[in-house]
């Protein structure tokens, strides 16, 4: 099956790290890295748009908005909307894992809606996407949205909060992908995974073309303050 991008950069990333330790293994992916940028370059299928590249800017040097993932994946939000219908519509019961998604992130729902349609198998995850209006910190373990927009959050059905590298970890064995993920148990792989996946967590709204964090965050209060100003209530 394919692989979202995110996905398959961390799992590049595994790959890359294991043969620092020693372990030869063939693999269709290569992490590269250059003083400019982190490249993670697919070896089959350029044609394909889950197999292009997708570049990562170096902090020193900037980065550059125009970024042709971005333009290949910008129509799935379309069909991502209806993912957010699907989150209330078929959450499960006994779900074991919650995973803290941002809706407006175009990439970030091409994994979600892999997670999504394994999900329809297993029903173990719930889904909850952070940009509704309706997102609620006290329902998830007080994790208000500023937070959860940092970097990715998953809670397990017993209260516990994963993040970064482990939270996809966690996800991934809950749809049978365990083994995705399987070698960032281990470092240095960890540490290169969760490196990596820092990166993209610091620079992700930049990179899909979105504004700063911190106007995302002035117009959600004052959407908010629009909707308690009709509602007549407080915020």
């Amino acid at each position: 099956m394919q692989l979202p991008k995110s996905s398959m950069a961390l799992r590049g990333a595994a790959m890359a790290g294991g043969a620092c330790i020693g372990r030869q293994r063939t693999t269709p992916f290569l992490l590269s890295s250059s003083p400019l940028l982190f490249r993670v370059r697919s070896l089959h299928s350029p044609s394909h748009p889950l197999l292009r590249f997708t570049s990562f800017p170096n902090p020193k040097t900037g980065f550059n908005y125009q970024i042709r993932a971005i333009q290949e994946v910008t129509a799935d939000t379309v069909k991502s909307q209806k993912g957010k219908e699907d989150d209330e519509q078929s959450s499960p019961q006994n779900w074991k894992i919650k995973m803290l998604y941002d809706g407006d992130c175009p990439l970030c729902m091409r994994e979600v809606d892999m997670l999504r349609e394994r999900n329809k198998q297993y029903g173990t995850i719930k889904f909850v996407d952070i940009s509704s209006d309706d997102y609620s910190p006290e329902e998830n373990q007080g994790l208000d949205y500023k937070t959860v927009m940092g970097r990715i959050h998953a809670i397990l059905s017993d209260g516990t909060v994963v993040t970064d590298v482990e939270a996809f970890r966690k996800l991934y064995e809950q749809v049978g992908l365990g083994w995705v993920y399987a070698i960032t148990k281990y470092e240095p792989i960890a540490t290169i995974a969760d490196s990596i996946y820092g990166v993209w967590a610091k620079y992700r709204l930049q990179i899909t073309g979105r504004p700063p964090l911190e106007e995302v965050l002035e117009t959600r209060r004052k959407k908010k303050a629009d909707i308690c100003n009709d509602d007549k209530c407080k915020i």
